[in-house]
């Protein structure tokens, strides 16, 4: 069965400005319900995540500030949000929701949170709307806990995954791969086991050429048991922050691609959403919607 994480809590509007990049979380689910593509019980509620397992990627002393909300002002200019309760819950719900989803995927094959992909936030940093890692606290989790030996983080969100690569620096159980804008923020990036960076205007061949040679050298090199796959569609040619021209066709074939070498590969695979800019919140959802259909057309459900 299919399990994809939603908790209401994804989607407290912040504040007024950044309603709309919100709007998505609570759309996704209601969209997959009236087209069919799922039933309710497909979703799960996540928990809050506990203090230990935030610092299972994170530095015990900023999972701290966070936690009493005692972060330094300039960190909360750099993070983007102003800090509350309700924000840290939000991202406490995230973190488990992928834990629980990588979980499921171990059980199914594929799993998703609708929420997530905070692949901006650091060992001791957040950045860029993003509090804490997701994916990254879930690798992590399946490592500590003999899940998983050898995991690979795909992100192809249109910007770095910096943080994600920040994390896991030098650790050999890791290997992180960002596909992303090089122009674009983050301006300074991290090193991740491989970054393909691309240049502005690139469209679907090239994009998809590019994206299918490294992921066939990656599954043979890297040899993975567990795949996070960070599937932000800020790629698309009508996002207002991305600077790349992939259609929302192209951005299909991309999570065909991942998917299906998961699929011959046997390799479970957790999914988190990441972001989506398009000034309509229809393309934005109709990528996120294609995601699901994708991966429930490659593994049967």
């Amino acid at each position: 069965m299919l399990k994809i994480a939603h908790h209401t809590a994804y989607i407290h509007p912040l504040r007024e400005g950044h309603r709309f990049p919100m709007l998505k979380y609570e759309l996704i689910p209601e969209q997959l319900l009236y087209e069919g593509i799922v039933k309710r019980e497909n979703f799960f509620k996540p928990d809050l995540a506990d203090f230990d397992t935030c610092c299972l990627a994170h530095s015990k002393d900023y999972v701290q500030h966070l936690f009493a909300l005692t972060v330094d002002p300039k960190m909360v200019r750099r993070i983007g949000f102003p800090l509350s309760e309700s924000l840290i819950d939000r991202e406490r719900y995230i973190l488990d929701g992928t834990i629980q989803a990588a979980k499921f995927a171990l059980e199914f094959s594929v799993s998703f949170n609708t929420a997530g992909g905070t692949h901006h936030a650091g060992y001791d940093y957040g950045e860029g709307f993003c509090l804490m890692n997701d994916q990254a606290v879930a690798a992590q989790y399946l490592l500590k806990h003999r899940l998983a030996k050898k995991i690979l983080i795909i992100d192809l969100d249109v910007h770095q995954g910096n943080g994600t690569a920040h994390i896991f620096l030098d650790n050999p159980n890791v290997f992180t791969f960002s596909m992303h804008s090089a122009k674009n923020f983050p301006f300074l990036k991290e090193k991740s086991d491989l970054d393909v960076e691309l240049q502005d205007g690139m469209e679907d061949e090239e994009y998809l050429t590019l994206l299918k040679r490294h992921l066939e050298m990656l599954f043979i090199t890297v040899k993975p048991d567990f795949v996070f796959y960070q599937a932000g569609v800020d790629i698309l040619s009508t996002d207002k922050l991305g600077k790349l021209k992939v259609s929302k066709g192209g951005c299909k074939m991309r999570d065909y691609l991942v998917f299906k070498k998961c699929k011959e590969f046997g390799v479970p695979i957790q999914v988190s959403m990441g972001g989506g800019y398009s000034a309509d919140i229809k393309d934005i959802l109709d990528a996120h919607i294609a995601t699901y259909k994708t991966a429930i057309d490659i593994f049967d459900f």
